[in-house]
């Protein structure tokens, strides 16, 4: 007897990727494996276990993968302060790769000849799942069914749905949904009003985050400790690297810290209007860039500033596992031992307010730029520095 063929999907337990997952079976007669990664979002294990052995699937994968998350992908996009297009923190953007590598890994454990995904046939995900899937497995059969089956509809998704006993939620039975993305890092919001950008995004939407009227009309502190270049303590506490972003971003959310309406320009070449929702991403970008700015020296910190809008280019556009963004991340790291220190904050109704840096290095010297009289900085060589740069004029 012939063995079945066998296909991993990114499974999320939702209504798309379970018609995906009938739909691969049907189409490919191919033994499915649901995978599940657990990187933070709002998920109902049971409810994912349940639907996928309803749709025939025997082996059902969850995996945590908090903490590697934050410290192998988020932690070093805060090292290197990437913001795609002045604001965008790229949420979603990170958890694509992580994502497309576990995938690989697991069609090679179980002889899989194929791995799928979800994506849309318009969207940056597509792009991102698959440069992963290249990168780790560049002989797998990648199936987007997005881009190939002949659903032309939302309608003709919903009947495909129902012939199946499919369960469909009921904001999905008529106009096409709120597309959410949702990560320990950030939630984002697409679709429906969100698309004409006249229109301002309804209070409703947000979930990682309250709005700043009305968030608490006394202001919060908390105090970030770093120990080269990550973030490791809070308030004083130790914690992993999952509960660290989780506690941050309680702390900012309450406080209406992290939102961001874009209209982005996507790599495959269209716009999009997204609302963003990164708080404790947003208060680590300003704890790390005040605790470099005591520990770092100039020359190392332009260089971080200069490549930084590449750097988020190539994470944006799905290029975490490639040759220049590993060049770009030695860059980034190349003095991360010497960023040691605690920054403390002030978080009030959608503001951060950096109170004080603490650090044993030696960067930052106050004999230097005291105001008081003092021989450590010669200033008669002032007047020779700025008439050189002269030259540099004509």
């Amino acid at each position: 007897m012939k063995k079945q063929k066998k296909i991993v999907l990114a499974y999320s337990g939702g209504l798309d990727t379970s018609i995906i997952l009938k739909w691969l079976q049907e189409n490919y007669n191919a033994e499915v494996i649901a995978y599940t990664a657990d990187i933070g979002q709002e998920m109902d294990r049971k409810k994912i276990i349940k639907n996928a052995k309803a749709l025939g699937t025997q082996k059902i994968i969850i995996e945590n993968l908090k903490d590697l998350f934050v410290k192998d992908y988020v932690y070093p996009m805060i090292r290197g302060h990437a913001i795609y297009e002045g604001v965008y923190l790229l949420g979603t953007s990170i958890a694509r790769p992580l994502i497309a590598k576990r995938q690989v890994t697991l069609a090679k454990k179980f002889k899989a000849y194929a791995v799928s995904h979800g994506s849309t046939g318009k969207g940056n995900d597509q792009v991102r799942f698959e440069l992963g899937y290249h990168y780790f497995g560049p002989k797998l059969k990648v199936i987007a069914p997005w881009r190939i089956w002949k659903f032309n509809s939302r309608t003709d998704l919903i009947r495909y749905a129902k012939k199946n006993k499919i369960p469909v939620p009921k904001d999905k039975k008529g106009a096409p949904p709120f597309s959410v993305d949702d990560n320990l890092y950030h939630t984002s919001t697409e679709g429906k009003v969100l698309e004409n950008p006249k229109n301002a995004a309804p209070e409703f939407i947000f979930q990682k985050t309250a709005s700043p009227e009305k968030a608490p009309n006394k202001a919060s502190f908390v105090t970030i400790g770093f120990k080269n270049s990550d973030p490791i303590i809070v308030n004083g506490k130790k914690l992993s690297p999952g509960n660290l972003l989780q506690k941050l971003n309680v702390l900012a959310g309450k406080n209406g810290i992290g939102r961001v309406d874009l209209v982005e320009n996507r790599f495959i070449g269209i716009k999009s209007r997204g609302i963003y929702e990164t708080p404790g991403g947003t208060l680590l970008m300003a704890a790390h860039r005040a605790i470099e700015s005591v520990t770092l020296d100039k020359e190392t910190m332009h260089k971080k500033d200069n490549i930084m809008p590449k750097y988020a280019e190539l994470i944006y556009n799905g290029y975490w596992y490639s040759k220049a963004r590993f060049e770009l991340q030695k860059i980034v790291d190349l003095k991360r031992n010497k960023v040691n220190g605690s920054v403390k904050l002030k978080l009030y109704k959608g503001n951060i307010t950096i109170i004080s840096r603490q650090t044993k290095s030696k960067a930052y010297s106050m004999k230097k730029v005291s105001f008081e009289e003092n021989k450590t900085f010669n200033k008669s060589n002032v007047e020779k520095f700025i008439n050189f740069h002269k030259k540099k004029l004509r």
